[in-house]
């Protein structure tokens, strides 16, 4: 089964198994946003346990 390649270069898996995405709403647009929301945007975050499973059953397979 091919991995998703689109779901590869977005995501990335930590060294415990959980996996590390990039926050959305941060590519244009950024005039209206404060430096505060902006700043919070730019840290990554980790991926909902729900959503998971899936995301490694695409980056995985």
């Amino acid at each position: 089964m091919k991995s998703n390649r689109a779901a590869k270069k977005r995501f990335k898996v930590t060294g415990s198994g959980k996996i590390k995405r990039e926050k959305a709403y941060r590519s244009h647009i950024l005039t209206k946003k404060s430096a505060k929301r902006k700043r919070q945007l730019r840290k990554a975050t980790l991926v909902s346990e729900q959503e998971s499973r899936t995301v490694k059953r695409l980056i995985l397979a």
